[in-house]
């Protein structure tokens, strides 16, 4: 009877001992599942935390670029043409930095008062290294459209060459004539038509220094 007792309380010790280990485990496991579920949830906290501010500082940068092609595009002048077609003045803004250089009647050659306002747009251009500029050529309207066309060029190829002379790059400058066809001026008088004989210059946008 007592060996019989003994053998009872021995197996009712085993199955405690067996079910004090189940339960340690299952904790163990539990614990184990807790501390992952809460790493796992504060790294997709940290993501979300983080994307936001991917998201924003890309849009940041979207909006600047677009803020410096504004202020690119306002830089830039209407050529001559560009204004006729708008139905706006062909006239240079007094504000410019650049200022018309004119030209005596049939003529292509730079006086000294050509080669002073040159000088000072020379200085301008040196100061401002990514600015382009377009020279345009204009005569006044006596003379045929082709000849007048062939006069314009030569006077804008004249200050061009003189830029040059002055040290700015020959690829920031580029020509084109209008001949007698974009005046500023339509009165049949020598006060406007000395007005017509000119060079004009058109201050082009370049993108990030590049021409």
């Amino acid at each position: 009877m007592e060996k019989h007792l003994n053998r009872l309380i021995q197996g009712s010790l085993f199955v405690s001992a067996l079910t004090l280990s189940a339960c340690a485990g299952s904790n163990q496991g539990k614990t184990s599942a807790g501390a992952a579920s809460a790493q796992a949830t504060a790294a997709q906290s940290r993501a979300a935390t983080q994307k936001p501010q991917g998201l924003t500082s890309g849009k940041l940068r979207r909006e600047q670029d677009l803020s410096s092609a504004d202020a690119l595009r306002r830089e830039q002048d209407q050529s001559s043409l560009d204004a006729l077609r708008h139905g706006e003045t062909t006239n240079t803004a007094r504000a410019s930095a650049m200022k018309d250089v004119y030209f005596d009647f049939d003529q292509y050659n730079l006086d000294n008062a050509d080669r002073n306002t040159l000088q000072a747009t020379a200085e301008w251009l040196k100061r401002n290294p990514l600015a382009r500029v377009e020279l345009e050529g204009h005569c006044d309207e006596r003379g045929a459209s082709e000849y007048n066309l062939a006069l314009g060029a030569k006077r804008a190829q004249a200050a061009k060459d003189y830029l040059v002379s002055l040290g700015v790059a020959e690829n920031r400058l580029s020509t084109i004539s209008y001949g007698e066809e974009i005046p500023v001026c339509r009165d049949e008088a020598e006060s406007c038509w000395q007005q017509n004989r000119r060079d004009r210059f058109v201050r082009l946008v370049s993108a990030q220094g590049t021409f």
